[in-house]
This record gives C-alpha cells, sequence and structure tokens, in this order.
C-alpha cells in the first residue's frame, strides 16, 4: 500500500525532527542557549507539513468516517481536536521564537515550559495517529482513494527537508540517528 508508506515515512521523519527538537529543549533546560534559528528552521517546516499535508488528511478522514457510528464520530471528533490543540501549541512556540529572534524579552523558563507542552502534544498527536488514523487507511481507503491521498502531499517536503540538511548539516546527522517509531 503506497499510500501508508508514504505516510509511515513522513511520519517517522516528523518523529524524528521531534527527536531533534528534544534535544534542543533539554539543552535550554540544561541551561544552554540552543540555536534559536534552527529551532525556528524546524518549526516553520512542521507548520507548512501540518498545513499542506495533515490538514487535508483529517478532512479525507473525516469525509469517511461519516455516518460510521458514533465511535468513529468521536474518533474523528478527538483526532481533530488534538490537531487544533497541536497548531495552537505550535504557532506560539513560533510566536515565541519570533520574539527572541528579535532579541525582545521572553522568560525562558516561560519558553522551556511552552517548548515542553508542544513537544508532548505532538508526540501524542503521532501515537494517536498511528492508533487509529493508520489502520483507518489500511482498512478503509480504495486504490483511487489511495491515490488522491498522495496527491494531497506538498510537494515540496522533501526539498525542505534537503534544504534543512544543507543549510544546519548538524541537525540532519541528528534527524538520521533519531530513533524512528517503527523500529
Amino acid at each position: 500500500m503506497a499510500t501508508l508508506n508514504q505516510l509511515r515515512r513522513d511520519h517517522a521523519n516528523m518523529a524524528r525532527l521531534l527527536h531533534v527538537l528534544s534535544l534542543r529543549h533539554k539543552a535550554l533546560t540544561q541551561g544552554e542557549r540552543p540555536d534559536f534559528h534552527l529551532i525556528r528552521e524546524v518549526v516553520d517546516y512542521i507548520l507548512d507539513y501540518m498545513t499542506g499535508f495533515i490538514r487535508p488528511l483529517e478532512r479525507l478522514h473525516s469525509e469517511h468516517l461519516l455516518g460510521e457510528g458514533a465511535e468513529a464520530d468521536t474518533v474523528s471528533r478527538q483526532l481533530s481536536e488534538d490537531y487544533q490543540a497541536l497548531n495552537t501549541r505550535l504557532k506560539m512556540l513560533s510566536d515565541n521564537l519570533d520574539m527572541i529572534l528579535m532579541d525582545a524579552v521572553v522568560p525562558m523558563e516561560r519558553f522551556a515550559d511552552d517548548f515542553k507542552a508542544y513537544l508532548d502534544a505532538h508526540h501524542a498527536y503521532l501515537r494517536a495517529e498511528r492508533e487509529h488514523l493508520f489502520p483507518f487507511f489500511r482498512k478503509h481507503l480504495s486504490e483511487k482513494e489511495q491515490k488522491r491521498l498522495l496527491q494531497t502531499l506538498p510537494k515540496g517536503t522533501q526539498a525542505n527537508l534537503s534544504r534543512l540538511r544543507e543549510d544546519y548539516p548538524q541537525l540532519y546527522a541528528e534527524f538520521k540517528e533519531a530513533p524512528s517509531p517503527f523500529d
């Protein structure tokens, strides 16, 4: 199933990026000043990915679950609410990064707490995808629907990863070493 394999690869890449961000968070909590420009690049990548792919993916999931019963509606609603909460946390993190990069005073303890809350929320969302979204696609999507889903993938995803690799070789090395959720 090509679509599911692509989803799994993208999911694994996101988990690896979150691992890289977790390393930056750990450095921050240990009193070090992480590379906020690198964090900004990763956050921008995630924002673009979520807008360009996760939102359409959720829409497709919800469309297919309409009328499937109360349990399906509950799962769909929960994923949607989790996505909205995650997106809100990510945008707040992005705004805080903007402030830091403009040399505005941002309490690092508050930033570290917000950063951790975002990382926890995104890890929980990835877990929900593995537990609910992937089984749904395996069970319910036809070949035609899988192809439609592939067409919703952002075209620049691999190019953006390549740009991150070129601009931040250390990031890419950490990204490649990060554990995959499917290993």
